[in-house]
């Protein structure tokens, strides 16, 4: 007798074929959507492996959407090879992708399960097997990814089970995971790919951890994508893999418990939302349940600390502790082989932290956000949070060489770091900041906040240190072409654009009592287009953007007359554009600049 999933295999056989699992090195039909690529997970019972083995009947669910299916499996390697091996065969993989009229595949979405998260992460970000060393692609190629159980932070089973290089990389507390989660600016952004988690609660606790607060292999709090973007992870009710084999041995899992990535129909909790996110419809925001409302996440996250000594050298935690939101007690948390301190489960809120690696003693507090899993570094001196357009918070993560950036230091008030009894702050002041190793001019300085401008020599990823006479910190800025971001009146970063009527000579700012009209021009302030070049080769003070952006006001094109440096300023922009005709009034109406593939934040404009 032929079992469901078979008689959806043969049903299968009927359905055009063009549209099934493509093989390796077949060109690609065009569809409607970008080809889908799948990367399997971690194989416990070796290789080979096949995408049925992982992901059932999945390329026949998104066959009957219209979907092209492809398979890059993490046995194309041998089992000696690291992940970041496998993401470096993977950008091969992407590479070689041609449809059928001969033309490159210039955009994928991508599915994965398991280990198979941290081979696309591992790509996005350009990680390489030398430690610390990372050169993400540009263009990624990537436009929207589904992570099904991804150990994002790390897996306790790896830690018990460590046989191969891969598994000991998947351990929690590891070095590669800790790189990985802080290659830009001490955190992940994956590169702006739209993306969403999957993330199982059918474990049975065999690991210690409570029941219901993993899928038997990886916690909630490691795979969710909290670190990216809240409300981009859904919690369902399956195990890492399919009951009833060593999963169940261990008492890991239930016996009949389903698997995350083994869809068997279209009613798979992951098949629908696989289907929903890639096909850009809100169905998957209600499938399972959101991360803010379970039982755990919504309540706990989880955390892995870094020390590192007052010059950012590192150093190898012998202890840490965390004292718990609310209370007098204090846990002691896990220390792993690489030196690093963690746990998956801690009550969120403000959390007291201290760490000792020699005579070194480091305490601090943290505010542990619900949801997900938070990298911390722990040092005395200069420590950075965050390098940001001075106009505003954008994301993802991206400045521009040119650029007005606001670097921000850690507001510990309590932060300090001792030896024999003394005692060092944490702060910025009296720092100098180098990019690539060369100082650059400062324009403010406090010690919570330094506002400088990026050379026009910075591109793609480069080192931004801050230093100061009780050391320095340095960590990764991602540099593009342009990362257009719009001051506003308020310097929030939303809300009223900073803008300027053009009207009969003058300029007045724009507000709800002066608003625009059709054809009046107004000159926007921003930061971020770019490098800029002469007009004409002549000496004019007007500076147009070498890459030159676009603007929307509610939705419709303004035309640019100018956009490019500000006259007598550094680091600030200014875009002229013409109100045109058809916008709704509004005391409100968004406004965005486009340039290149990167969106600036959205501000907005009083139309009447």
């Amino acid at each position: 007798m032929h079992g469901p999933r078979t008689v959806v295999c043969l049903l299968g056989l009927l359905a055009p074929a063009w549209a099934q699992l493509i093989p390796g090195g077949t060109a690609i039909p065009r569809t409607t959507l970008p080809p889908v690529v799948f990367i399997d997970g971690f194989q416990l019972a070796g290789c080979p492996a096949t995408f049925a083995d992982t992901f059932g009947i999945a390329d026949q669910v998104l066959q009957s959407n219209g979907e092209v299916s492809l398979f890059f499996s993490t046995c194309s390697l041998p089992p000696t090879a690291s992940i970041e091996d496998l993401a470096a065969a993977f950008a091969t993989f992407l590479s070689g992708l041609s449809y059928t009229d001969g033309q490159p595949v210039d955009q994928v979405d991508v599915v994965t399960h398991s280990m198979g998260g941290l081979v696309l992460r591992s790509y996005l970000s350009g990680k390489q097997n030398a430690v610390g060393v990372f050169q993400p692609p540009a263009p990624t190629h990537v436009r929207k990814a589904v992570f099904l159980a991804s150990p994002n932070f790390g897996t306790g089973i790896a830690s018990l089970f460590g046989i191969t290089h891969q598994v000991n990389e998947m351990a929690s507390g590891s070095s590669f995971l800790f790189g990985l989660d802080t290659w830009n600016q001490g955190t992940d952004d994956l590169r702006g790919v739209d993306a969403v988690a999957a993330a199982g609660n059918a474990g049975s606790g065999g690991t210690g951890n409570p029941a219901g607060f993993d899928d038997g292999v990886v916690t909630l709090t490691s795979a969710s994508l909290q670190f990216y973007l809240p409300g981009r992870t859904r919690v369902i009710p399956y195990c890492h893999i399919d009951g009833g084999g060593i999963i169940t041995v261990f008492n890991l899992c239930p016996a009949k418990a389903p698997g995350i990535a083994d869809i068997e129909s279209a009613t798979h909790n992951s098949a629908q939302i696989i289907v929903s996110f890639l096909g850009g419809t809100s169905h998957w925001q209600s499938v399972g349940t959101a991360a803010d409302n379970n039982p755990f996440l919504s309540v706990n996250g989880g955390l892995i600390v870094e020390a590192r000594a007052a010059d950012d050298s590192s150093l190898n935690i012998d202890s840490a502790s965390a004292g718990l939101p609310k209370t007098a007690l204090v846990k002691k948390l896990n220390t792993s082989s690489d030196g690093l301190a963690y746990a998956d489960l801690f009550p969120a809120g403000m959390v007291p932290l201290n760490v000792t690696s020699g005579s070194l003693n480091i305490s601090t507090s943290v505010t542990l956000p619900p949801g997900g899993t938070e990298p911390y570094t722990l040092k005395p001196g200069p420590l950075i949070t965050r390098v940001l357009p001075a106009a505003a918070a954008d994301f993802p993560l991206v400045l521009a060489p040119g650029m007005l950036i606001a670097i921000y230091g850690a507001d510990f008030a309590d932060e300090t770091a001792s030896t024999t009894g003394t005692t060092f702050p944490v702060q910025l002041a009296g720092a100098q900041v180098l990019v690539s190793g060369s100082a650059i001019p400062l324009y403010y300085a406090s010690a919570m906040q330094i506002n400088a401008v990026l050379p026009d020599s910075a591109s793609d990823l480069v080192q931004l240190t801050v230093k100061n006479g009780t050391g320095q910190q340095t960590v990764n800025v991602y540099v593009v072409a342009a990362a257009p971001s719009i001051f506003t009146q308020d310097s929030s970063g939303s809300g009223p654009a900073a803008a300027l009527k053009v009207s009969n000579g003058t300029l007045t700012l724009v507000t709800a009592d002066n608003p625009l009209s059709a054809g009046d021009a107004v000159a926007l302030y921003a930061t971020g287009l770019g490098l800029t070049a002469y007009s004409n080769g002549s000496n004019s003070s007007l500076e147009p953007a070498i890459q030159q952006p676009t603007v929307e006001v509610a939705g419709v094109n303004c035309p640019v007359t100018f956009a490019g440096a500000a006259p007598g300023s550094i680091g600030l922009d200014q875009i002229n554009c013409t109100i045109p005709a058809g916008i709704a009034s509004s005391m409100s109406a968004p406004v965005v600049i486009l340039s290149g593939d990167q969106f600036s934040n959205t501000a907005t404009l009083a139309i009447e």
